[in-house]
C-alpha cells in the first residue's frame, strides 16, 4: 500500500489513538537520530512513512527532537515513534 503524501502542517490534524501492528525497520531508532542530527545541524528533509488511525501516511520534513515515545517536526507537530515505519533519507 502506497503511503499518503501529506504536507507536514496537517500533521497537527491527525490522530494516533489506535494501535499500531505494523512492522517497524529495525534500525529505526537509530535513524530517527541520525536524521534530528541532520536536521538541526543541516535543515536536512527526511520522509517519514507512519500509520495514523486513517492509514498510512508520509511526510517530508526535518526532524527537530526525538524523545522516547515521539519525534517532534518543526512547529510542534509530534509523531509517536511507535507509528513510524520508516525513514527516507
Amino acid at each position: 500500500m502506497e503511503p499518503v503524501l501529506i504536507e507536514k502542517e496537517l500533521v497537527k490534524e491527525l490522530t494516533f489513538k489506535e494501535p499500531v501492528t505494523v512492522k517497524q525497520e529495525p534500525d529505526i531508532l537509530k535513524k530517527l537520530e541520525e536524521a534530528t542530527r541532520l536536521g538541526n545541524g543541516y535543515h536536512t528533509k527526511v520522509g517519514i512513512i507512519f500509520h495514523d488511525d486513517e492509514g498510512l501516511k508520509r511526510v517530508n520534513t526535518t526532524i527537530w527532537a526525538t524523545g522516547q515515545k515521539f519525534i517532534c517536526l518543526k512547529g510542534g507537530m509530534w509523531i509517536p515513534i511507535d507509528h513510524i515505519i520508516e525513514l527516507k533519507f
